[in-house]
């Protein structure tokens, strides 16, 4: 003999099996979208602005390579640069390989302008 409530528990079972096709997706979805504002889109952005610094390099720049060797940039090229390290020491890389802008050609000159006129207002 089968009690009720082990009768009304397979019925209840098998409606909740039913009733679970686009709710079981609703947190894999949700995850989904965490991931992406917190991880992915970060990412992409940081990889955006990485790539637009690589391309705004030119003859002058001193940068910082991903090797964490410090330099000025004295020739640019479609995929390399000649990155001056020393006195008349240049070392070829490729352009990927540049991690940071340490600064560029013409905010040195607008220091040095600066400096000038500070020098000039002191005497």
């Amino acid at each position: 003999m089968t009690s009720i409530a082990y009768a009304m528990g397979q019925g209840g079972a098998l409606g909740g099996q039913q009733a679970g096709g686009f709710s079981s997706f609703i947190p894999l979805i949700l995850m989904f979208v965490i991931f992406y504002f917190l991880l992915i889109r970060p990412q992409q952005k940081k990889a955006k602005e990485h790539r637009e610094m690589i391309s705004n390099v030119k003859q002058g720049d001193r940068i910082v390579t991903s090797g964490g060797i410090h330099g000025r940039v004295t020739a640019v090229g479609e995929t390399t640069m000649t990155l001056e390290i020393a006195d008349k020491v240049r070392v070829k890389l490729a352009r990927g390989n540049v991690a940071t802008l340490v600064g560029s050609a013409s905010s040195q000159v607008q220091k040095s302008k600066s400096s000038k006129k500070g020098s000039e207002k002191s005497k």
